[in-house]
């Protein structure tokens, strides 16, 4: 890969859960102008002492370079872990979605949605939310294949990720 090819990064931080820790990554990536594609923020340990940051972003090499090294600069961080270059991984989001219809498109949005594994959480006689969990790619092709049926409203999780195997980001 060239210096100037740009992938995309899943990085999940640990961090201390204390006001303002979030603020202050948040504020490396804007401070810098990299972007965040997804975030998503969560304690991880009984004592509700450690959160677990999974931020999805893009640059080149050079760039996630320079973003990995300031997170692991930030006082209230434990860890960092880049799971794209670090090994196998799963990365899941979770998403709620709701089709305004009637007649074949009820039908239709019924038909794809178990096809793509989605389950009905609520129903009424025109609409439907459906929830699905899976990479980003399933849940965008999904939601395209919903808007001439009737796609009324997406809300999404943002990315979480794990590494598989035994692999891990100490507690």
């Amino acid at each position: 890969m060239s210096g100037m090819d740009t992938r995309t990064a899943t990085i999940a931080v640990l961090v201390e859960n204390e006001a303002g820790v979030l603020a202050r990554v948040i504020g490396l990536f804007s401070g810098r102008g990299y972007n965040i594609d997804s975030l998503t923020v969560a304690p991880v340990d009984d004592e509700g002492r450690l959160s677990r940051i999974t931020v999805v972003t893009s640059g080149t090499e050079m760039v996630i370079e320079q973003i990995k090294a300031q997170l692991d600069r930030l006082v209230p961080v434990h860890k960092v872990a880049d799971l794209t270059v670090e090994g196998p991984h799963l990365v899941r989001e979770l998403a709620l979605i709701k089709v305004v219809g009637t007649g074949d498109h009820r039908v239709e949005a019924l038909r794809l949605a178990d096809a793509f594994r989605a389950r009905v959480v609520d129903a009424t006689t025109e609409s439907f939310v459906f929830e699905m969990t899976g990479n980003a790619d399933k849940i965008d092709a999904f939601c395209a294949l919903m808007r001439p049926l009737g796609l009324a409203e997406i809300c999404r999780t943002g990315a979480v990720a794990i590494a598989r195997g035994t692999r891990q980001m100490a507690l």
